[in-house]
């Protein structure tokens, strides 16, 4: 507790009657009725009931809160007139805090609270009193019941539910806009003093703002607070207790008010007139550059519009709004020519598209900008006349004819020499060309429409002085037709005349085509080329014609073929005409005309056998021999199969001979002996990898000389395999292990041991160190054990 605090409880202390120096007497009532009210009333018994007279005057007792004494705060006295001083009487306390918080003197009365009472904890307490006879132990007067109320101090001051509000207000706003509304609140009695009652006050953020002391609502003290010139405030509110006079508790709250956008502000062009520029082959859509108007509001109070309201390019160029950036982008719309036009002026326009009618007056939201554009010169590749190109051409024309001329200029203000050529990609046969000076197309080959009626050209232009820009035209040829085709049987013919036939009898109807295409349509006529007394044309002028016989009756043991050539010719200039030959079989037929039989040796052969059953006799016999002869081959190969059998080719395959000897003991199954040492002389055994042939007799050859070289022992065994007809075939590889007679340890192997006739001592093994040693025990153990046994 503070200084302050101590002398404002002293102040009350002098104020208010104190109850430690107030004895409370309570006494009995006299009664005030007359005599007629004090009767006697009758019970169920008959007996007359007296009234009592109340012994007891109880008022409140009241005690300060944070009483701060070292003793024992004294409350009040409780007395009764049966009281007569001799200690006959004995008071009792009870209820609320009795014998904890408060506590009674047993024969004076006097009641003492114990420890410090906050009224903020408990306002009041509620208590009974009694008087009884301390030898008796009955009561004096009856149980009353009385109440110590705690009086109010300002010992607490006023609170914010919040540290740091925080509030918004439209900037612009008139004068008394409320803001927001702060509360504090006391902990003291209100209905008591004015320990309770608050007065609000500003401390920090005059003269912007401003409070009302009853109600704590903040209001804009000033007019036209403009977002833009500061945009946050922070204000301190103090709440004072005492009605917020001097000595009262206080406290205090912090709060941050921004002031929010409106649209007060119209947008703004940094500068009177941009200048951009753009190369003149930009093409339509490419962005040039952008505007950009500035706004001092935020959010949707700045965004504008942007739009091209004069100029002399109005048609030439467009602007769209960039939300995002709110930037007004320039595109090209059309295409660009420097030569035609080097400069363009616009005037831009730019406007807020959400304007607040209330800041009608700071108008007009809207501010204009030149926009000069600079077209930039670039050197440009040529030009063509046309898009494209439609030539028209007989293809009859001579080599080296002209067919027709691209143009094409350079767009540029220097007007280049252009040079032209063909790109080959179209043109693979090399049928025409270009002059590449002036663009004359002329032939190099011969045309045929018939080949092709059309030929898709590329014509490249280029600059001669910048041979890298080009541009292409497609030109397109056209082949028209000239009558150089004779036309011919439309289908080969196969005509046949019965042996019965009659004279004027239809043998064949013929037609024709043309490879050419005359603007008439095709016309075709049909005559022989000589007059023919077996058969004549007769033409049914729908290009088509009919062959008719002239006689009676064909034989084929006399002419059993007829050659007819036919004449067919167009009617197109110049005429063209060729001589077909139609081959005419003459056959037997029934009597119906359907032919049965064309050949003259049909005649020799049974009646009742047909061509059908001929071939399939002789596939019969195709068959057979095809069966024997499989047969026979394979009886000889399984004759000399191999022993060793294999999946492919034995010419592709090394002889593997897989016989695994029977160890040393074994002598007789396999001694390889003598190709270790050409000296053995070994009888000759027969092959183990084919079956032996008696036809063939094994045949002994010398065996080689202690001297002989390995390679003179390796030539031997080849050309005895050269010679040998029972022999693998030339592709085999034959192997010999020879290691020659040099050795001076000789052989280890114990293979050899079969063919030997002495023991070998091994003992030299020992010698050659203790990584022989196992192997020097190995023989030398065996020998030993030999011997023994």
């Amino acid at each position: 507790m503070t200084v302050r605090q101590v002398l404002l409880l002293l102040l009350l202390w002098m104020w208010l009657p104190h109850p430690c120096c107030t004895e409370m007497l309570f006494r009995r009532t006299p009664d005030l009725r007359p005599k007629s009210f004090v009767g006697h009333e009758s019970g169920s018994n008959g007996k007359a009931l007296h009234r009592q007279k109340r012994g007891w005057m109880w008022n409140q007792f009241f005690l300060l809160e944070e009483y701060t004494g070292s003793d024992y705060q004294y409350v009040g006295k409780l007395h009764s007139d049966q009281d007569k001083g001799d200690g006959s009487l004995k008071y009792i306390l009870s209820g609320d805090g009795a014998g904890t918080l408060f506590i009674i003197d047993e024969k004076t009365g006097d009641i003492h609270a114990t420890r410090r009472i906050d009224r903020e904890e408990k306002a009041f307490y509620t208590l009974r009193a009694q008087a009884i006879n301390r030898r008796t132990l009955r009561p004096v007067e009856p149980e009353s019941e009385f109440v110590i109320k705690i009086h109010d101090i300002n010992d607490n001051e006023p609170t914010f539910p919040e540290e740091i509000y925080t509030a918004s207000v439209p900037e612009m706003s008139v004068v008394g806009t409320s803001v927001v509304q702060v509360t504090a609140t006391d902990a003291d009695d209100p209905s008591y003093g004015n320990s309770a009652r608050i007065i609000y006050s500003i401390l920090q953020g005059q003269p912007y703002f401003s409070v009302e002391p009853e109600t704590g609502i903040i209001r804009t003290a000033l007019p036209n607070m403009n977002r833009e010139n500061r945009e946050q405030y922070q204000v301190v509110i103090q709440a004072k207790d005492m009605g917020g006079q001097m000595g009262g508790l206080s406290g205090t709250t912090t709060v941050n008010i921004t002031l929010t956008d409106v649209n007060d502000n119209p947008p703004r062009f940094p500068q009177n007139t941009i200048h951009l520029r753009i190369p003149e082959s930009s093409p339509v859509g490419t962005a040039i550059g952008s505007v950009k108007a500035t706004d001092a509001d935020t959010g949707k109070n700045a965004e504008v519009e942007y739009r091209i309201i004069d100029g002399d390019g109005t048609d030439m160029f467009d602007i769209m709004t960039q939300k995002d950036t709110q930037e007004g982008i320039i595109t090209v719309r059309k295409p660009l020519d420097y030569e035609t036009r080097r400069l363009y002026t616009l005037k831009v326009e730019a406007e807020n598209t959400h304007v607040d009618p209330r800041f009608y007056y700071l108008g007009p939201f809207k501010d204009t900008t030149i926009v000069k554009i600079s077209v930039e010169d670039v050197d440009e590749p040529p030009v063509f006349s046309r898009s494209s190109y439609l030539f028209e051409v007989h293809e009859d024309i001579e080599l080296g004819t002209i067919i027709g001329t691209v143009m094409a200029r350079d767009p540029d203000s220097a007007s280049s020499p252009i040079r032209f050529s063909l790109d080959r990609h179209t043109d693979l046969d090399r049928i025409f060309n270009i002059h590449s000076g002036n663009g004359s197309i002329y032939t190099s080959k011969p045309l045929d429409r018939e080949i092709s009626q059309w030929h898709n050209l590329s014509v490249i232009a280029a600059e001669i002085n910048n041979p890298k820009d080009t541009t292409r035209v497609p030109v397109y040829v056209r082949i028209l037709d000239v009558n150089d085709n004779a036309p011919q049987f439309a289908v080969f013919y196969d005509t046949f005349v019965c042996e019965n036939a009659r004279a004027g009898q239809l043998i064949q109807t013929i037609s024709a085509v043309d490879k050419d295409d005359p603007l008439g349509g095709q016309k075709f006529f049909f005559s022989l080329a000589a007059v023919n007394p077996n058969f004549t044309v007769q033409d049914n002028e729908d290009n088509t014609a009919r062959i008719l016989t002239r006689r009676n009756g064909f034989s084929r043991h006399e002419i059993s073929t007829y050659l007819l050539p036919v004449v067919i010719s167009d009617n197109d200039y110049p005429i063209q005409s060729s001589t077909g030959t139609l081959t005419i079989r003459v056959c037997a037929c029934d009597s119906r005309g359907n032919m049965q039989s064309c050949n003259a040796e049909a005649l020799l052969l049974p009646a009742g056998l047909s061509t059908g059953a001929l071939i399939a006799i002789l596939l019969c016999i195709l068959i057979l021999l095809v069966i024997v002869v499989l047969f026979a081959a394979l009886k000889r190969q399984r004759k000399k199969e191999p022993l060793i059998l294999s999946k492919e080719d034995i010419r592709d395959n090394i002889v593997s001979y897989n016989d695994e000897g029977g160890g040393e003991e074994d002598t007789q199954a396999f001694d390889i002996g003598t190709l270790r040492n050409p000296a053995a002389i070994e009888d000759k055994k027969l092959r183990r990898d084919i079956i032996p042939e008696t036809l063939f007799v094994p045949r002994r050859t010398p065996s080689a000389p202690d001297n002989t070289d390995v390679r003179d022992f390796i030539n031997q065994r080849l050309k005895e395999h050269d010679t040998d007809p029972s022999a693998p075939p030339y592709d085999s590889l034959a192997t010999y292990a020879y290691e020659g007679n040099d050795s001076i340890a000789e052989s280890l192997s114990s293979l050899e041991s079969g063919t030997t006739e002495g023991d070998q001592n091994y003992d030299y093994l020992r010698e050659w160190g203790p990584r022989f040693n196992k192997l020097a025990e190995m023989y030398g153990g065996g020998e030993s054990d030999k011997d023994t046994s």
